[in-house]
């Protein structure tokens, strides 16, 4: 077959597979070699990006190798390298090689795992790997179940709205959601999307811990049934993005209990500290919740995209999403061979389980345990540093792997307005250096530097090193800017 026939198929040669593919293997793996000595973040703008990419549609064919180095030139360099040991920002996203190489088998098969009829190994994979996590998380392997999502966000969509078929079926016109000012946005956006109005959220105000007021939410309560609302959900955080910090869960449970509401925790960020000491002691009552969003692509150390959400009755899911078109009659199974598209929105879903199965296998849950205690340790002898410092200030302890803090030296009396704007400066020139992905987030009104610590590789040397850096360029601002 000439090049023409099988450029018509959409296909390449043997050969040219082979080369195609141990190429780009060498390019995931130098990669994987070369990140730490790399310049973290990617800045460019849109006009930038225009002129380098634009092109009209590419009506005859490239040659692949030239279409790959373009690529690996002009488009992969512009991306922030959230694996990076000095990516500090949001919630960074470490990864790990073997679960890289999972994702491509997955796709390279492009396997479907929707249904059990489609792909029996998939469909096990998927609940094995689940009943992994229903263990580590105490929800029970018998009753409990649940499914990989793309991210956080869609497990919390998928909860909230099993949430409320089963608290509120079809009329949830009276129904309110309670959750704090500190619970992911992502959250509110699932609130709206499945039809709840703004006066049917209540947003519950954090103690001076960022940890959700028991008292406001129990009055919240009180004051809604009173007015003839039905109370349905609370959603509380097991470590928030801000601030990495932990609701009072069991308390929170026991109000559940009490007011008969479904008890939500969003644990995407903080909810695999469970294999850590000290994270397992802060986490105590995950097990009580009634549903719980996970997300691997972050402390679970997978790729983009993985999510997970756990419930403790399989049958909610089901019950919640089931349909039986046409289409899909003869491929039903029975209740023990389970179609996930029956347990979540998705239909068509890509083989997630795969690199969270080959890498646990691989490297064996002890060495995620030992890298999540190592992130929390770091964080707390970062607070360490930060507070034998005279510069710095401790705005948030170490929670979790997450730690805040603000350049305000006690030998100088700045104004509050005059701290917000130092440290907005700072982040944007440790961001414009590019040698840090370091950005700035607000509590209590404060303009504070924020760190996430979740990348086993990160050492104490990265942060001191950025630590100090981000000093110099305060102390430059203050000679500049606020020479009083």
């Amino acid at each position: 077959m000439n090049e023409q026939d099988l450029n018509a198929k959409l296909q390449l040669s043997k050969e040219d597979m082979k080369k195609y593919g141990y190429a780009i293997i060498d390019h995931i793996v130098s990669h994987f070699e070369t990140q730490d000595s790399k310049k973290p973040v990617a800045i460019a703008s849109r006009e930038e990006m225009d002129e380098l990419l634009t092109e009209d549609i590419p009506s005859s064919p490239t040659n692949a190798h030239d279409v790959l180095n373009f690529v690996m030139d002009q488009v992969i360099p512009q991306s922030t390298i959230v694996t990076h040991p000095k990516s500090f920002s949001f919630v960074p996203g470490p990864s790990n090689y073997i679960s890289a190489m999972a994702d491509t088998i997955a796709t390279g098969f492009n396997i479907f795992s929707g249904g059990w009829a489609a792909s029996p190994g998939a469909a096990e994979l998927e609940i094995l790997t689940m009943n992994w996590l229903l263990e580590i998380f105490g929800f029970g392997k018998k009753r409990g179940g649940g499914i990989f999502t793309s991210g956080g966000s869609m497990a919390n969509l998928t909860a909230l709205v099993t949430a409320r078929r089963i608290k509120c079926g079809d009329d949830f016109s009276k129904a309110v959601i309670y959750l704090s000012d500190q619970a992911h946005s992502s959250n509110i956006k699932a609130i709206k999307v499945i039809g709840f109005k703004k006066s049917q959220i209540r947003i519950i105000p954090t103690d001076l811990e960022f940890k959700i007021s028991l008292n406001k939410l129990k009055n919240a309560i009180a004051k809604d049934r009173l007015q003839g609302l039905d109370p349905f959900c609370i959603i509380a955080s097991a470590g928030t993005t801000n601030t990495g910090t932990v609701d009072p869960l069991n308390e929170i449970a026991k109000i559940c209990k009490e007011e008969k509401l479904w008890f939500h925790i969003d644990g995407a960020y903080g909810g695999a500290a469970i294999l850590a000491n000290n994270g397992k002691k802060l986490l105590k009552g995950i097990e009580k919740a009634d549903s719980l969003t996970v997300d691997p692509h972050k402390w679970f150390f997978q790729p983009y995209e993985m999510g997970c959400l756990l419930v403790k009755n399989h049958n909610w899911l089901s019950g919640t999403f089931r349909e039986q078109p046409e289409y899909l009659r003869d491929v039903e199974g029975n209740q023990s061979e389970i179609n996930f598209y029956d347990h979540g929105i998705q239909l068509t879903r890509r083989f997630r389980a795969l690199k969270f199965y080959m890498s646990l296998k691989t490297f064996g849950l002890n060495a995620f345990k030992k890298a999540i205690q190592y992130n929390i340790e770091l964080a707390e002898q970062t607070e360490t540093i930060l507070r034998k410092s005279s510069t710095w200030e401790v705005v948030s302890p170490a929670t979790l792997a997450v730690i805040n803090f603000r350049f305000n030296p006690i030998d100088r009396d700045l104004s509050e307005k005059e701290i917000d704007l130092i440290n907005q400066k700072i982040s944007e020139r440790i961001m414009h250096s590019r040698e840090a992905l370091l950005v700035t987030t607000v509590l209590v009104g404060q303009v504070v530097l924020r760190m996430c610590l979740i990348n086993p590789r990160t050492t104490l040397d990265h942060i001191k090193e950025t630590i100090t850096q981000c000093e110099i360029y305060g102390k430059e601002l203050l000679a500049k800017e606020f020479a009083n």
